[in-house]
């Protein structure tokens, strides 16, 4: 059997027992080992000795004159930092050892008068306080990967801080050279670059406010991004309305990314493309759950459709989706039975 005493300072022991000529055995045979042993004559004293001096582990008697083991004992683990308790009984009764277990006792000996007491009680003692040191330990290095986790959020976090505002910088830069050009067809390859910039800084200016840093609550994204699309798209009466249907989910940080630029680039085209200058109408963006794990994103008008299948424009937009789906393992398909055009992403959560 180990001898902690031998790794360190003594251990203190404060053997509770009515019973004097043990308690004198006690404190000889520990003591041989190293042990520092404070004897206490009943509960209410060592209870106060607990109170009033430090001690690395308590033996407490079951039967005593006054308050029995069981009486003090909730009191003394309710002490601050109270010691290991190991509860001593001369009774065979399994039930007292049971019930001091179960009241919070980190071990029980049964005494006597022999030799074997003395070494049972030593070792329930020291296994007793080695259970205490690893808890100890356990908690310290929860607490050290605590601290390190909560450092890393903080760092994520200021890293999410610092790309949005560099991209919002960004965005400044394309409004200054937009203010410098005449061409219109420059101007509105500017623009198009602002606002897929812009739904990229929105994912990052999310994760700097969440407490989840993996994940996105997409519903909130979405409502946040379709509300800055509607800006971009101007206020006028004749301006399509843009309305968002989308029910809760969360999404890692890289698919937030994919599916604000499929959005962004969809609804973009829309504008473009589905309605006359004034005509008005309506945008529609949906997110829903199609199966487990699953969901699907749908970006509809009410416009002339696709026509001929030809892309309109450069081409730019569509290439961008397509790569930004293919990132989501998925690709957008279009519904011909619907009126207008009808894009759909599924994808997997």
């Amino acid at each position: 059997m180990s001898d902690l005493s031998d790794m360190g300072a003594p251990i203190r022991l404060l053997y509770i027992d009515d019973d004097r000529g043990l308690s004198r055995l006690v404190q000889k045979e520990l003591g041989r080992h190293g042990y520092e042993v404070t004897c206490a004559p009943d509960a209410d004293a060592g209870y106060a000795a607990l109170q009033a001096g430090a001690f690395d582990v308590c033996a407490l008697d079951h039967y005593m004159p006054g308050r029995e083991g069981l009486d003090v004992l909730p009191d003394i683990l309710n002490l601050p930092s109270p010691p290991p308790v190991v509860y001593v009984t001369g009774a065979q009764d399994g039930r007292i050892a049971v019930a001091a277990l179960r009241a919070g006792a980190a071990d029980y000996v049964i005494k006597d008068v022999s030799e074997d007491f003395t070494a049972l009680l030593r070792s329930a003692v020291e296994d007793a306080l080695l259970r205490r040191r690893l808890e100890r330990e356990n908690e310290l290095a929860q607490e050290e990967v605590r601290i390190a986790r909560d450092r890393a959020e903080a760092m994520l976090r200021e890293v999410n801080h610092r790309v949005g505002n560099s991209l919002q910088l960004v965005s400044s830069f394309i409004s200054l050279q937009l203010r410098q050009l005449a061409d219109e067809g420059a101007r509105s390859a500017l623009r198009e670059a602002q606002v897929r910039i812009e739904a990229v800084a929105h994912v990052h200016r999310r994760l700097y406010t969440s407490s989840d840093l993996a994940t996105v609550a997409m519903d909130e994204y979405l409502h946040g991004l379709v509300e800055e699309l509607g800006k971009s798209i101007g206020p006028n009466d004749g301006s399509p309305r843009l309305s968002l249907r989308a029910e809760s989910m969360r999404v890692t940080t890289d698919q937030a990314v994919s599916l604000g630029v499929i959005v962004t680039e969809l609804v973009t085209n829309a504008v473009k493309y589905a309605y006359e200058p004034g005509e008005g109408g309506e945008i529609r963006v949906v997110l829903q759950a199609v199966a487990e794990g699953r969901a699907m994103l749908t970006v509809e008008d009410d416009g002339p459709g696709l026509g001929d299948g030809a892309p309109k424009g450069t081409g730019l937009g569509a290439k961008i989706v397509s790569a930004m789906a293919g990132g989501l393992r998925s690709a957008v398909e279009f519904d011909v039975e619907h009126p207008g055009v009808r894009a759909q992403l599924v994808f997997d959560l």
